[in-house]
């Protein structure tokens, strides 16, 4: 049932990329204004659920993903950490916002935390989980490590940056992390996932490392070349298994 479920909601992705039911949502943050996106629950809602974008940016895809999560009963915002009409359409000019966020890890968790405060209050739900792709997942977990993300039930990373600052650990994390990973991932070898996991053990974080063989990075990416449908239906089935069980509406 779930597969023919997952089937149609991917053909209907594709449709939903150009078209999309939810609202943008501006806000500021250190005095500065950000975008984001809000899908509503398209029925009683049991939840929040952030999305944290990839290196892009807030676009289309994220909105996709808010609305496949608005329909199973979700509140859904996709935050902004880059700010309105900020969106890179270059490699280069990725890697300059990524890497100044990488660069100021307090202003990225700033951002993320003034999104979801946002998402909070546009939404009326509290109780959330954090995922994200990509960077975004890199992202997901610098907040989970920092221990400052104040109600939040879980955090999932799909093919997400798993690399962390010299001397970070999971110590302050105080929710369950599932981390969803591509076997074929030339960019984010299935070494660094080993580590992870190691250091979510050592600091005893509840946590679960999925890895997808013949994934390559971004494999979720719906139309592109790395989509692999089999990976996209797993992970999907385990990150909605995963927020069931943490978020107490699930």
């Amino acid at each position: 049932m779930r597969r023919t479920l997952f089937t149609t909601l991917t053909a209907a992705a594709a449709l939903a990329l150009s078209a999309q039911a939810g609202e943008a949502v501006t806000y500021d943050v250190d005095g500065m204004t950000y975008e984001g996106y809000l899908a509503e629950a398209t029925r009683e809602a049991k939840g929040l659920v952030i999305i944290i974008h990839d290196w892009g940016g807030l676009d289309d895809y994220e909105k996709t993903r808010a609305e496949m999560l608005a329909d199973e009963g979700y509140d859904a915002f996709a935050v902004d950490l880059y700010g309105a009409g900020n969106r890179p359409d270059t490699t280069e000019a990725r890697k300059e916002l990524v890497g100044q966020l990488y660069g100021d890890r307090d202003m990225m968790r700033a951002r993320i935390l003034g999104g979801i405060a946002k998402a909070r209050e546009a939404s009326g739900e509290n109780e959330a989980i954090v995922m994200g792709y990509c960077f975004g997942g890199g992202a997901t977990l610098e907040l989970a490590r920092s221990g400052e993300g104040e109600g939040i039930a879980g955090y999932a990373t799909f093919h997400g940056s798993l690399d962390a600052p010299e001397g970070a650990d999971y110590s302050k994390t105080d929710a369950p992390i599932l981390v969803m990973h591509g076997g074929a991932d030339a960019g984010i070898p299935n070494a660094l996932a080993a580590q992870a996991a190691d250091a979510m053990e050592a600091a005893g974080v509840t946590y679960e490392v999925q890895i997808y063989s013949g994934a390559p990075h971004a494999w979720t990416v719906f139309g592109s070349d790395r989509y692999r449908e089999h990976a996209d239906q797993q992970s999907w089935d385990a990150f909605l298994d995963f927020t069931a069980h943490n978020l107490q509406g699930g």
